[in-house]
């Protein structure tokens, strides 16, 4: 795609989340969009939102479950960036500022240590972790009704919204993460479940592919981020006064609450 052809998308997707209004899907309207153009997209609107003062806290990694990828109709992972802006400390998150948003129970990286890619091992991504803690990562979609395909949320910043860190931080060593079993409760119904392994078989696994995927873009995982490592179950939708529980083993429970 041509320089101005990423910027016209660019615009629709930034100005989308600034109105709260969700534009039909990219991929249907230029079948020729590649996963490429898409994350050059995505970084037109990082950009942008850096050159307004934002700070970005880290990366999240999207549709590594195999529930997300059926949800979604998509077939690999993708990413995106988080700001420091996006992170709700009190469990609390304005469902006025989100145009249709769900919700995710997920591991959270805190790295240490800078991870350079093309060949980095979950032993890597281990080694470079300060600690780890459940999250909530809310998603969010500014294509209308959430018909998307790999290069629509690729654009959209894969779809971040918000995310929640859990206040128990454990060493990367400390629990077993393919084997931390999640139940997330919607309402007081439970509305997913899932384990570390629908994560790509290990979440660190998938921080390890993101490091690699983002080296292709010249981008390296820096000491300080947050790493979004990637769901354990299928999203259910999130509007204003619904309340979520995470409940995970070895990080005790988490709740949102959406006014």
């Amino acid at each position: 795609m041509s320089a101005d052809e990423i910027a016209a998308f660019a615009d629709e997707l930034f100005n989308a989340e600034r109105e709260r209004k969700a534009v039909p899907p990219l991929s249907g309207r230029d079948p020729s969009l590649t996963v490429d153009d898409a994350y050059r997209i995505q970084l037109v609107n990082v950009r942008r939102v850096t050159g307004m003062g934002h700070v970005i806290s880290g990366k999240k990694i999207g549709l590594t479950s195999p529930g997300i990828q059926k949800q979604l109709g998509v077939g690999e992972p993708d990413y995106g960036h988080l700001f420091a802006a996006m992170e709700c400390k009190n469990g609390k998150i304005d469902a006025s500022a989100l145009l249709q948003p769900k919700i995710e129970g997920e591991i959270a990286f805190i790295l240490k240590a800078d991870l350079p890619g093309g060949k980095v091992t979950r032993e890597d991504v281990l080694d470079a972790t300060d600690y780890v803690a459940a999250a909530f990562e809310i998603v969010d979609s500014r294509v209308a009704d959430w018909k998307i395909k790999l290069v629509d949320t690729v654009a959209d910043n894969a779809s971040s919204g918000r995310y929640i860190l859990g206040g128990a931080r454990l060493k990367p060593g400390g629990a077993d993460l393919p084997a931390v079993t999640m139940k997330l409760y919607k309402n007081g119904s439970l509305a997913g479940e899932g384990t570390g392994k629908a994560v790509l078989g290990d979440p660190a696994v998938s921080v390890a592919w993101l490091a690699n995927r983002l080296w292709g873009y010249g981008v390296t995982l820096k000491a300080g981020e947050i790493v979004l490592s990637g769901a354990f179950s299928a999203a259910p939708e999130a509007a204003k006064g619904d309340s979520f529980t995470a409940e995970f083993s070895s990080f005790g429970t988490l709740r949102a609450e959406f006014y």
